[in-house]
């Protein structure tokens, strides 16, 4: 199956749109939502009429939340997922219910790494959780995260799970997390004097509608906005086990396909071909569970026990977690990077140079090297054309310091380093000439 059919297969399967070109978003939403209520396969954003029918009929529930105005990059066909013979047929055994929007959403229960643009739980009627399916780490190319093989496998895994229940009950606890600081998004300062707990189907849809991303930036600005730094749990949300060198097989739950030489992973003795059962005790169902185990993990270090099974035998291993060992992953790909660009950059989009390009520049290995790829041009996000940046610009000192050799690192230290209202020095080159400006710490 090529990529492209790929996508649109997955999509598909997880939204079920009816887009057309040319339509607005408005359009589009409320042309999902006849579509997909006249079909009636599909409990229309409706978690209690869920839970409902999950208690009634004993089987568990699959909960997809997709914000259908973020069409990024899909282009779909609604025949395609009627005649897929793997999942369909999974999808009956579950109660099927699709979240639009997270308004009035239970963030004691549904918690998730907001940067996606979509996430899917199973879980049982009493709100235990089986297992999550979802994970990407690139702004469009979610091909080495997710696979329709994979969400089959995590359903199947959730059946089995269902099935043992509530034997396992125990087990499964881990998978649920602690109360966030408020119940609902629209609870949070930032959102609450915008939105209600409920999308507003009869008049503005879209500009109702509470997107997955903004619980993220509302968790973040109870800090920032503040005064304080945000936590780096916060910072770094839910890492990919990539940043381990472990790299997982998207048609499987979580079977490694790559170990990186000299990384977390093999130093935790994984080997390729290993089947990941269980991490700090919890079923793994995909890439996805994998995270969710991390995110809890603590960044000033940690270690997790791991049960895998390799050539039929089973291996205890224990994953050894360094302080900072959150700090590897990418944060570029993430909406949130925008906000932390308007914040310490003014605006700005940064790209790291590799070691040609530096070499050209007669610029040193190990310094900083970030090329300014994209100049905001409006609001806030137009600080730094208006300090005088440029696009091609080479930044070569933030603060004075010169070992900043990402914008994650560098949004990471002006996070903990800098306040609102600071006025930073930064250096830049320019036609082989160095220049100097000045940027304020947005709030």
């Amino acid at each position: 199956m090529n990529r492209y059919c790929f996508l649109s297969l997955f999509l598909l399967l997880v939204i079920q749109p009816a887009l057309v070109e040319g339509q607005s978003r408005e359009e589009k939403v409320r042309r999902d939502r006849e579509k997909v209520l006249a079909d009636g396969f599909w409990i229309y954003n409706d978690l209690e009429k869920g839970f409902a029918e999950a208690k009634r009929t004993g089987k568990p529930i699959v909960v997809v939340l997709r914000c259908i105005p973020c069409v990024e990059c899909v282009k779909l066909d609604d025949e395609l997922v009627d005649r897929d013979p793997v999942i369909r047929p999974l999808l009956k055994q579950y109660v099927c219910v699709r979240i639009v929007s997270t308004n009035g959403l239970d963030l004691s229960l549904f918690q998730y790494d907001t940067d996606q643009s979509f996430a899917v739980f199973m879980l049982n009627a009493d709100g235990t959780i089986y297992g999550r399916f979802g994970t990407r780490s690139h702004h469009s190319d979610w091909y080495n995260d997710v696979s329709l093989k994979g969400m089959a496998e995590a359903l199947h895994g959730a059946l089995d799970l269902h099935r043992a229940y509530p034997k396992n009950k125990k087990e499964l606890a881990g998978k649920r997390g602690q109360p966030l600081e408020f119940a609902s998004p629209e609870k949070y300062p930032s959102l609450k004097k915008k939105y209600k707990d409920s999308i507003d189907f009869e008049n503005n849809v879209v500009r109702s509608c509470i997107h997955c991303h903004q619980i993220g930036d509302a968790r973040r600005a109870l800090y920032w906005k503040n005064g304080k730094p945000i936590p780096e749990k916060i910072f770094y949300p839910y890492p990919h086990p990539k940043i381990l060198g472990l790299i997982l097989d998207p048609e499987t739950k979580a079977d490694v396909k790559e170990v990186v030489a000299d990384s977390i992973a093999q130093n935790a003795g994984l080997k390729k071909g290993d089947q990941i059962e269980t991490i700090a005790g919890q079923p793994i169902l995909s890439i996805a569970d994998v995270q969710w185990v991390l995110d809890q993990a603590s960044p000033q270090g940690d270690a997790l026990s791991m049960k895998v099974k390799r050539a039929g035998e089973v291996k205890l291993l224990s994953l050894k977690l360094p302080a900072g060992w959150r700090r590897n992953g990418d944060l570029a790909w993430r909406v949130s990077s925008w906000e932390y660009r308007r914040i310490f950059l003014g605006g700005l989009k940064l790209e790291e140079m590799n070691t040609q390009q530096k070499k050209a520049k007669g610029l040193g290995q190990g310094k900083m090297a970030l090329v300014v790829e994209h100049v905001g041009q409006y609001g806030a996000h137009a600080v730094a054309k208006r300090a005088g940046f440029k696009k091609g610009d080479i930044i070569t000192s933030y603060d004075n310091q010169t070992n900043l050799l990402s914008e994650s690192t560098l949004f990471f230290y002006g996070n903990k380093k800098t306040k609102i209202g600071d006025r930073i020095q930064v250096t830049v080159l320019r036609n082989g000439k160095k220049v100097q400006y000045q940027l304020p710490v947005q709030r």
